[in-house]
């Protein structure tokens, strides 16, 4: 008979980790050590978990049900052991967070900071990126998702909201004028953010009492694929962007760039922190999404009062 649990473990690690060689880093075990563990674990189960290619493994349909028994009974353990341990109150161990790049970087990034301040047994794997993460399959404890949640599944937070905003700099605007109707757009330099064309349309909310509608084709003449890029060029004068309000909120607040047509933006889209059930059991799971739930409401307050980035009364 096989150690199920010490197996467990190490099928677990090696979806997070990503192939067997990390796996047995992470472990301290030799590849052949890993890959006997997985194989008299489907053995005993009587299922293929994983397939295997030499650039990543794959869960089959079994290992995905599998492998999220098995992340749930490892934190109900983790959690019992801490608790008859006394250790509860003190989170500790490795955390796995997930944000978009900018949000992560500019809003996040300094709450994760003052978190390990705060709990110094915890250890943070911060993965910055911008795509949909499937918590359970990449072993992520805890993510941020700007979007209007459709997965049930998921414990959710709501801990503000942005924008779609259009920003120019001051000094574009002197020389240039400033826009008063979503048409004007027609003849201001734009900058756009790729994928986009020559010729971009950009899309507005339908005036109150109307359903339909209203767009304006804009003629950048700058296209970037980064929005680092784009917020740096709108900075420099070079013309108008359309970006989310909180890629801008700190160029908005001391003044670099300037909000415009404001009424005609579209409806604010939810920010929530997200964890599975499961790993919300976790001690450290839970402190870190009420630490950072309550820090984030607060940035998200403090911008729609300083610089009007999301508006009054709606900041979360």
């Amino acid at each position: 008979m096989i150690d199920r649990l010490d197996a467990m473990r190490v099928f677990v690690t090696a979806l997070n980790e990503g192939s067997l060689a990390r796996a047995g880093q992470r472990l301290s075990r030799s590849p052949a050590a890993i890959t006997r563990a997985l194989a008299a674990l489907e053995s005993q189960i009587g299922a293929q978990l994983l397939h295997r290619t030499p650039r990543r493994l794959q869960l089959t349909e079994a290992g995905e049900r599998y492998a999220a028994v098995c992340r749930h009974v490892l934190a109900e353990l983790d959690e019992a052991e801490l608790s008859v341990a006394g250790e509860r109150a003190a989170p500790h161990g490795v955390l796995t967070v997930t944000a978009p790049v900018m949000f992560g970087t500019r809003i996040l990034r300094p709450i994760v900071g003052e978190f390990l301040k705060k709990h110094p047994a915890v250890q943070i794997r911060y993965l910055l990126l911008n795509r949909i993460t499937n918590l359970v399959d990449e072993g992520i404890d805890v993510a941020l998702r700007i979007a209007v949640l459709q997965d049930s599944t998921l414990i959710a937070r709501r801990v503000g909201e942005v924008r779609r905003v259009l920003c120019a700099s001051p000094r574009y605007l002197a020389e240039h004028g400033v826009p008063q109707t979503i048409p004007d757009l027609a003849n201001h330099a734009c900058i756009a953010i790729e994928p986009t064309s020559a010729e971009d349309i950009w899309s507005f909310p339908p005036p109150p009492g109307r359903k339909m509608a209203r767009t304006v084709r804009v003629r950048p003449r700058l296209m970037v694929n980064a929005d680092e890029a784009a917020v740096s060029a709108a900075v420099d004068g070079e013309g108008i962007v359309r970006i989310l309000s909180y890629k801008i909120q700190q160029e908005v607040q001391e003044g670099s760039l300037v909000l415009l047509l404001r009424d005609d933006e579209p409806p604010p889209v939810p920010v929530h922190l997200v964890a599975s059930e499961h790993r919300l059991a976790l001690t450290k799971v839970r402190a870190f999404m009420d630490f950072a739930s309550e820090r984030l409401r607060a940035n998200s307050r403090e911008a729609a009062r300083a610089a009007g980035v999301l508006k009054a009364g709606e900041a979360g």
